[in-house]
C-alpha cells in the first residue's frame, strides 16, 4: 500500500470514529480523496482534522460551490485543505439544500475562510452562518442574483469583427455624438 493510500485511510478511520454518521460517501478520483460529510457536522470534522496531531489540516486551500441544477439538493460546498506537515490533500464536501441555510463558517478554524466563504455567496449565493462579513467582493453592492448560478441570465456583447464592425460601433455609446 502506498503512502498516499495509508493517509487517506487514517483520515477516513478518524473521522468516521469521532462522527460515525456523518459521512454520507467517499469519492476516490484520479487519485484525489473527497468525504461527502453532513452539512451540520462540516465545522466539527474541520476542527478534527485541524487538531487531530496524526492529520494536522492547517491549510485551507480553497472554498467553492457547485451548483447541480435540476438535481436536489442543488448546492454543494467543498474545502479543499491540506496538511503541510504531513504533504497530504483532501477535499470535504457538504450537500446544500437552501442557500440561505449554508454550512456554518469555518473561519474560527481558518481565517482565510471569511474572504473564501464571501466569494462563494458573491458569486453563488450560499450564505454561511456565522460569518457576518459577507458582501459583495467581486461584484457592485447593488449587483442583483449571483452570476454562477446555473439559472442565472446570460448576458452578452457581440464581439467586433471586419465583417460587422459597422453596425457594432453604431451601437457603441461614442456614436451618439
Amino acid at each position: 500500500m502506498n503512502d498516499w493510500a495509508e493517509k487517506d485511510r487514517l483520515v477516513l478511520e478518524k473521522v468516521q470514529a469521532a462522527f460515525p454518521k456523518a459521512i454520507e460517501e467517499v469519492v476516490d478520483f484520479r487519485g484525489e480523496r473527497t468525504l461527502v460529510v453532513e452539512m451540520r457536522q462540516v465545522k466539527a470534522i474541520c476542527k478534527l482534522l485541524r487538531d487531530d496531531p496524526d492529520l494536522q489540516y492547517n491549510l485551507l486551500e480553497d472554498v467553492v460551490a457547485d451548483d447541480m441544477l435540476p438535481d436536489f439538493p442543488r448546492f454543494a460546498v467543498n474545502y479543499h485543505i491540506y496538511s503541510i506537515p504531513k504533504n497530504h490533500r483532501l477535499r470535504l464536501r457538504a450537500m446544500v439544500e437552501d442557500p440561505d441555510k449554508g454550512p456554518e463558517t469555518v473561519a474560527e478554524i481558518w481565517p482565510v475562510a471569511t474572504w473564501l466563504e464571501m466569494e462563494v455567496w458573491d458569486l453563488m449565493g450560499v450564505r454561511f452562518k456565522g460569518n457576518n462579513s459577507l458582501r459583495r467582493l467581486f461584484l457592485p453592492e447593488d449587483w442583483q442574483g449571483h452570476p454562477l448560478r446555473k439559472d442565472y441570465p446570460l448576458g452578452y456583447e457581440e464581439v467586433q469583427f471586419s465583417f460587422n464592425w459597422e453596425a457594432i460601433d453604431a451601437r457603441k455609446p461614442y456614436a451618439k455624438d
